[in-house]
């Protein structure tokens, strides 16, 4: 595998080491997504951008995270699965939901089940879904912006978990307990 440098303020090209400051005002730390993103400071600020971006969309924190939980999953990401469960349990998000989500499996609040299923058709199917698709999930009490909303979601989380799995990126050590297995991996 290609190694991916773990930057810091001092290794990072200049034009990262603003937004690895940005880094460590909103996490504490510079997670190491971020260390790797830094290699392309055009990259690690679109990132940023995106996720400060899906935090003010219509969505709740809940719904926020049940979209990217879903796209995590679906995209078999070893690094964000464990991260958005840490940020999920700070941000009290219900713990059913956090489980459900990393295992794959329905949600019992049939609203955020609705959600979790658009989300991964819209990610299976490449953002080609049928009007009867969208439909239920409008009649599910969603609205076309938050189709949009979603979509930004997706946009985000193809950034990361595509950087993860060509990076292997390192899960840090405050994510490390809620550290994540595919379903099929997790049985063998």
């Amino acid at each position: 595998m290609t190694e991916f440098t773990l930057h810091n303020q001092e290794t990072a090209p200049e034009d990262s080491r603003p937004l690895l400051d940005n880094s460590l005002k909103a996490f504490g730390m510079i997670p190491n997504l971020h260390a790797v993103m830094a290699e392309s400071p055009q990259h690690l600020e679109a990132y940023q951008k995106l996720h400060e971006l899906f935090q003010q969309t219509s969505l709740s924190v809940a719904e926020q995270t049940v979209v990217w939980m879903t796209i995590n999953v679906e995209h078999d990401c070893h690094y964000c699965v464990p991260a958005h469960t840490a940020i999920a349990h700070m941000q009290k998000v219900n713990d059913g939901v956090i489980e459900s989500l990393r295992n794959a499996a329905p949600l019992e609040d049939d609203k955020l089940e609705a959600l979790r299923q658009f989300t991964l058709k819209v990610v299976r199917q490449r953002g080609v879904v049928s009007d009867a698709d969208v439909d239920a999930f409008l009649a599910a009490g969603y609205t076309r912006r938050q189709v949009l909303d979603i979509l930004l979601g997706v946009a985000q989380k193809v950034m990361s978990n595509y950087v993860n799995h060509l990076a292997d990126t390192p899960i840090d050590a405050p994510f490390q307990k809620f550290d994540w297995k595919p379903a099929a991996a997790a049985a063998e």
